[in-house]
């Protein structure tokens, strides 16, 4: 038993609470479907208290110094490191994810609030600028928003969770988070301990766990926040923008992708082969920057196929406590349906299997489906799972426009044998973020995240979530008398 798993309550102003609810879920590992907590869900009221206090609590935590907020991340950054290998187990446990995946989130989230350290300091800059008033001094400050509302998923829920929570509260805001119930302890229960364990003052990181069905809209619509973080699909963060929009909410959605993989006509195959697959197969494909449609010019097509249907093939499966497991379950059988639905409509439709997976308990295989029209239902839509796409290009041109066809725009990759042009083609791909000679599946903290058209708005990274974070504030000091004209 993990000291983690008695982490299953709300953390509302400093101490773990029961929720209210008549209602319980139960977390469960992915793997085996075995409960690994049972949770009383929180109630709506709860949520509008939590709401209330945070909004108290940021009042005085505003006012502390960069430096004592400084300390108080440093000692929850601290909190993870000493407890890593207990927290890695948890978010194997509960996100089925593999080693692999589950040291990266681990790493991913502590470079996260190790930058947010850094960016405690611009609340103490303050800016002076020019005057056609004589005798008037002109300051700009920077401000904190207030009260935050975070919300983030299921796949990689502790670093989703912590890019948003460290700035905040680095930036002088207090959060309430809600990670996705599914894994409420890795998005959130350990988050609230780490903070806890570091001194934060009560209130000004709060953590709800419960479900839509019992707080509807109310992260969205309460009036309080007055900035929305939501990472999740196209789908439902179309209708968290709109809210928001309705109540003038600023807002940072990161959402679906149908991210292109494309390789050149000059590219080298066996190391195009080697990245597609470890941007298509991390963690089952369960990944928003996932290489979902992989673009191969004509005269490479039938080497690149060949060489990685084979070896995705041989990719190992099975339990993710597994070191060697590189395909570990679904998050959830609703997921796994999904992804089953859309290889039975690629067979009514008629295409052509290289590779044919197969469902085994909450596993499924490597599916690898070729001349796949990129214009068709399957090719247009994010399979979030491990199902590969590979779409054959009459030249690099063509290859690049077939990479622009999809509402979708957060991440891309292109392989080529010419660097300078790999460049200049990225700069023509619409999307967020493009990587020449890697896979798309690309984060760091010192890098503006986020996507174009259905993909998103705003931007994570430092310094750019500063300025989704903070307001500036013109303070101006008339220091003579000003003479008016009546």
């Amino acid at each position: 038993m993990s000291k983690y798993e008695y982490l299953n309550k709300s953390f509302i102003y400093g101490q773990w609470t029961e929720g209210l609810s008549d209602r319980t879920y139960d977390i469960r590992n992915p793997y085996d479907n075995s409960v690994i907590t049972q949770v009383r869900l929180a109630t709506i009221s709860q949520l509008q208290e939590a709401f209330k206090l945070a909004k108290e609590a940021q009042k005085s935590w505003a006012k502390t110094s960069a430096v004592q907020r400084k300390v108080i991340i440093q000692k929850a950054v601290d909190y993870l490191k000493e407890n890593r290998d207990e927290i890695v187990s948890v978010i194997i446990r509960e996100t089925g994810g593999t080693h692999l995946k589950a040291y990266g989130e681990h790493s991913t989230a502590i470079a996260d609030l190790e930058d947010a350290i850094n960016m405690a300091d611009e609340m103490e800059k303050v800016k002076e600028v020019g005057t056609t008033v004589d005798g008037k001094v002109n300051r700009i400050y920077r401000m904190p928003i207030g009260v935050i509302s975070s919300i983030s998923p299921f796949n990689f829920p502790m670093n989703l969770s912590t890019r948003t929570i460290g700035p905040a509260l680095a930036l002088g805001n207090s959060v309430v988070h809600k990670p996705d119930i599914q894994v409420g302890l890795t998005g959130g229960s350990i988050l609230a301990k780490a903070f806890e364990e570091a001194g934060l003052p009560a209130g000004v990181f709060n953590v709800i766990l419960t479900d839509i069905s019992e707080i509807g809209d109310e992260m969205i619509i309460n009036p309080i926040p007055g900035f929305v973080s939501f990472t999740g699909s196209t789908a439902v963060g179309r209708h968290v923008g709109e809210l928001a929009g309705k109540n003038l909410k600023r807002v940072a959605l990161e959402l679906g992708g149908n991210d292109p993989l494309v390789v050149l006509s000059d590219a080298d195959v066996d190391r195009a082969v080697d990245a597609a697959i470890f941007g298509k197969f991390l963690h089952q494909g369960q990944i928003c920057m996932i290489a979902n449609r992989i673009i191969v010019h004509q005269t490479l097509y039938q080497d690149f196929v060949s060489k990685f249907a084979e070896k995705a093939k041989n990719l190992k499966y099975g339990d993710p406590r597994d070191p060697q497991t590189v395909i570990g379950p679904m998050i959830n059988e609703r997921q796994l349906e999904r992804a089953l639905q859309a290889v039975n409509e690629a067979k009514e439709a008629g295409v052509i299997f290289a590779l044919e997976g197969e469902r085994i308990g909450n596993i499924l295989t490597p599916y690898v489906i070729v001349n796949v029209d990129n214009s068709s239902k399957l090719a247009q839509t994010e399979l979030f799972g491990p199902i590969a796409l590979i779409i054959k290009a009459d030249s690099d041109e063509h290859a690049i426009e077939l990479a622009n066809e999809s509402e979708s725009g957060l991440s891309s990759s292109i392989f080529t044998g010419d660097l300078q042009s790999g460049e200049r083609l990225a700069l023509q791909i619409d999307s967020g973020m493009t990587h020449v000679n890697d896979q798309p599946v690309n984060c760091q903290g010192n890098i503006p995240f986020g996507g174009t058209k259905g993909s998103g708005i705003g931007r994570f990274g430092s310094p750019w979530i500063i300025e989704e974070l903070t307001v500036y504030k013109w303070v101006s000091i008339q220091t003579k008398y000003r003479d008016f004209p009546f």
